[in-house]
């Protein structure tokens, strides 16, 4: 089969098309054949540093949404035929950037029916995000206030939608020219940040989902009402914002996404009902991961970018 491999760490140059052996599913596995494969920041990271991948070669990608080839013994999820969509072993790459991929059975739940497979490979890492940021350890609920930094983005799109769908207020921060599709998806307020200060401008938030970091962490703070939290999305560091924030009667955590069947069914239910739909910025075929890379790197993007596999 076609994959996308790298020998070396570095820029986008150096993904490449390979060809490998069809993968066979083990135990409590299926094999997808892969239509559609997201490209996250993660991506990024892990193609120039090695990230928690450990040594060259990799072979890159965990969304991916496909049709189920084969399954190995035990499974009792999924026949093949069966249309799925999820985050497959994550933290360690998957390779969903590829024609086949194998994935444990229970990282995938069936693709909704409302979804392209472009727009399902575009919606589980970045949903799982948001959901596991807003509900598992923010507990948003019916009339809370949420900030969502970066709300253009890739996570911050469908964190805006989620938090909505949980009867929040939501305040996004964008470029004024993003201000549009901030209200598309949802948001109630949008607050430039190159023109203003947030700080100043936002006040009694419950939630702040922050998928920037460094100072943005400690000005959020300054945004939250008494028992608000800050979530952070970028950094391990955050840790100290938790030290500053709690004198001050506030939390703050940092958390990376883990995969969730429950989390992807929720994200599924709602993609089903409507209340959830990604925006694909760009569509690339596999060959074109290079290229993929590059845009998302230029960190300009609204919406999430994917590789078509198949037409």
């Amino acid at each position: 089969m076609r994959a996308i491999g790298q020998d070396t760490f570095g820029g986008p140059e150096v993904l490449r098309v390979v060809e490998v052996e069809r993968p066979v599913p083990g135990p409590a596995e299926v094999l997808v054949r892969v239509h559609a494969a997201g490209v996250n920041p993660t991506d990024v990271w892990h193609r120039a540093t090695g990230g928690l991948a450990g040594a060259a070669p990799i072979r890159l990608g965990w969304d991916v949404s496909g049709v189920v080839e084969a399954v190995g013994i035990g499974v009792t999820l999924f026949r093949p035929g069966d249309e799925v969509f999820g985050m497959p072993r994550h933290p360690v790459p998957a390779g969903t950037y590829a024609e086949y991929v194998t994935s444990p059975a229970r990282h995938l739940v069936r693709k909704p029916a409302a979804l392209s497979h472009v727009e399902a490979a575009a919606l589980p890492l970045a949903a799982l995000t948001a959901w596991q940021a807003l509900v598992d350890v923010a507990g948003v609920r019916e009339g809370q206030r949420v900030l969502v930094h970066a709300a253009a983005g890739g996570v911050g799109h469908l964190a805006v939608q989620i938090a909505k769908a949980r009867g929040a207020y939501v305040i996004g921060t964008a470029r004024r020219a993003k201000h549009g599709f901030l209200r598309e998806v949802g948001a109630d307020e949008a607050v430039d940040y190159t023109q203003v200060d947030f700080a100043e401008e936002v006040r009694d938030v419950d939630v702040v989902v922050d998928a920037i970091g460094g100072e943005y962490g400690p000005r959020s703070l300054r945004t939250l009402r008494p028992g608000g939290i800050v979530v952070s999305l970028a950094s391990p560091a955050e840790a100290r914002l938790a030290e500053q924030a709690e004198p001050l009667g506030l939390r703050a955590a940092f958390m990376a996404v883990e995969a969730d069947n429950a989390g992807m069914r929720e994200i599924a239910a709602l993609a089903e009902s409507g209340r959830l739909r990604p925006r694909v910025d760009t569509v690339l075929p596999l060959e074109h991961a290079a290229k993929a890379h590059g845009i998302a790197e230029s960190g300009r993007t609204t919406g999430k970018i994917v590789l078509s596999v198949v037409d």
